[in-house]
């Protein structure tokens, strides 16, 4: 028993035991960041009509994108960010009577008005499907105000693709 406790001491004076025995403080890191000077291409796939915070999923985290780049220096107008909704989700981007008729409820109001509003205010160009607006029997007159009407939907996402936009799908 004295062996093992001289051991130890001895150990101890050595300072072999330190690491061991001490917790270390990790090691500070550094967080990668964007480049503001660097211009951002994006385009978003939004076809589904799923909801995140009350309005489309989509919408909702492309403004995300924007206040995400905002906290990284990167200015509303550096961006360059299309959002093109078509199948389910072009329901979204209706004035409320229009809305009403596609969901079945004269009483609800579209709730993606307002988010399409601060988007289209922030610079971002909102597009929607004339495909899916001919198959539902829709008008321009029942798309929501400072919406771009596109030919179809798979055809601009290649264009912007090919153009050098950044894919985000998904939604």
């Amino acid at each position: 028993m004295r062996f093992i406790r001289k051991l130890c001491a001895i150990v101890c004076v050595l300072g072999l035991a330190g690491p061991a025995l001490a917790a270390e403080a990790p090691a500070a890191r550094e967080m990668v960041k964007v480049d503001p000077a660097t211009p951002v291409k994006v385009v978003y796939d939004i076809h589904d009509s799923a909801i995140a915070a009350g309005i489309n999923k989509g919408l909702y985290y492309a403004r995300g994108l924007i206040e995400a780049y905002g906290k990284q220096g990167v200015a509303p107008a550096q961006l360059d960010i299309h959002l093109v909704l078509h199948g389910n989700a072009a329901t979204a981007l209706l004035v409320d009577a229009a809305y009403q008729k596609a969901v079945d409820d004269p009483f609800t109001l579209n709730y993606n008005a307002k988010i399409t509003q601060d988007l289209l205010n922030l610079g971002v160009s909102v597009e929607i499907c004339h495909s899916v607006m001919r198959a539902k029997g829709w008008t321009p007159a029942d798309v929501l105000p400072g919406v771009t009407i596109v030919h179809d939907g798979y055809t601009r996402l290649i264009k912007l693709q090919n153009d050098g936009y950044a894919y985000i799908g998904g939604f």
